[in-house]
């Protein structure tokens, strides 16, 4: 990718984590949003598995059919990265991208525990920040990310 699409993604998902705000976030609004990520996925005839987190609490978790079991360790990677820079780990892997550098090796960030690939989204409550996660895992870094990122904006826009 080239210096100028990475940035204009990079602006992209800069917007989306300023805009994708929520006033609060309760344990049925996971519900929703994980029913919503898994009935969106169904119909694109893709397998993943949705994992919602919110202060270190499982809200959500759901495995569709065909789904393998190293999504989990994904969806931990991409979450991990998200509580600690309190952006998206597609963000992450963008701007470690323009910078040049290896996530890994630059954050010194045990590849087991962190991962900076698109597919998790910081949960952000107006007023109190970064409370947890929306992590999907089983298509491309690039899909993860818009499902989550579309999802969430869907839902606030219902509200």
């Amino acid at each position: 990718m080239s210096n100028h699409s990475a940035e204009k993604l990079l602006e992209k998902v800069v917007q989306q984590e300023k805009e994708l705000i929520f006033h609060q976030f309760t344990n049925d609004q996971a519900l929703q949003i994980g029913t919503a990520l898994i009935n969106e996925a169904k119909s694109k005839g893709k397998a993943v598995t949705v994992s919602i987190k919110r202060n270190g609490q499982t809200l959500f978790q759901h495995a569709m059919e065909g789904a393998i079991p190293d999504h989990e360790e994904w969806i931990k990677r991409k979450s991990n990265t998200v509580l600690r820079h309190h952006h998206s780990s597609y963000y992450m892997k963008l701007y470690c991208e323009l910078k040049d550098r290896s996530y890994a090796q630059f954050y010194a960030a045990d590849p087991q525990e962190f991962e900076a690939v698109g597919g998790a989204f910081p949960i952000s409550v107006k007023n109190v920040g970064v409370i947890g996660t929306i992590t999907v895992s089983g298509m491309s870094q690039e899909e993860d990310h818009a499902l989550v990122a579309d999802t969430i904006r869907s839902f606030l826009q219902q509200k």
